[in-house]
């Protein structure tokens, strides 16, 4: 999607759920009717001489572990994987079978609230079905991905991959679904975040009582 209608969809669905704090500091969706049409050849991914600051890619893994973990057939951080684009547009992409894009556009531009919004759409195409519209990584990538329960490669700095998110769109229905599924998963994620901050807390609260 463009970047107004991403920015205006993340604030619709956040406005719809009434905002789930991430407890991070700041940093929306994709257009349907303006993405080009994949290239006709796939060359091998390259870095970019720009790197993506460790904070940005930690509120990536906080966005992106509860949704994965409340789908409808969920997935483990391990299988789950997240390549950035060296992208000024604001712009998010499923890229099928575990596989996501965002581009640093998104991760620079974008509120806590509206990057949760839009990678829960991205995941709800992927929980859904939906064929992908984003070529993927392939298997061993190793520039500018980042896997959920550890960083390629190895801390620090992430070196984006280099050049343009190319994507096709999706049908107008399946929009449609992914909005309304993306909301629910949103919903659940931050219902299980609730969760885990209440028994974080009462477990603090039972060592306090000790005698």
């Amino acid at each position: 999607m463009n970047a107004r209608a991403l920015v205006g969809s993340a604030l619709v669905a956040a406005s719809l759920l009434g905002g789930c704090a991430l407890e991070t500091a700041p940093a929306g969706r994709t257009s349907d009717s303006t993405r080009p049409a994949p290239a006709p050849t796939q060359k091998a991914p390259s870095a970019s001489q720009a790197s993506v600051d460790p904070a940005q890619v930690e509120r990536l893994k906080r966005v992106m572990i509860p949704l994965i973990q409340v789908m409808n057939k969920p997935k483990s951080p391990s299988q789950v994987k997240v390549g950035i684009i060296d992208d000024p547009s604001i712009n998010a992409a499923n890229a099928g079978n575990g596989e996501f894009y965002v581009t640093t556009g998104l991760l620079q531009k974008a509120s806590d609230d509206q990057l949760l919004a839009v990678m829960a759409h991205e995941v709800a195409h992927d929980d859904l079905g939906h064929v992908a519209k984003a070529e993927a990584l392939g298997t061993g990538i190793g520039i500018g991905a980042v896997i959920l329960d550890q960083i390629i490669p190895g801390a620090g700095r992430v070196a984006p991959i280099a050049g343009a998110l190319i994507q096709r769109k999706y049908s107008r229905s399946e929009e449609y679904e992914a909005d309304a599924h993306g909301v629910d998963l949103r919903r659940r994620g931050c219902a299980l975040g609730a969760d885990a901050r209440m028994r974080e807390k009462r477990a603090e609260h039972a060592i306090d009582e000790r005698p």
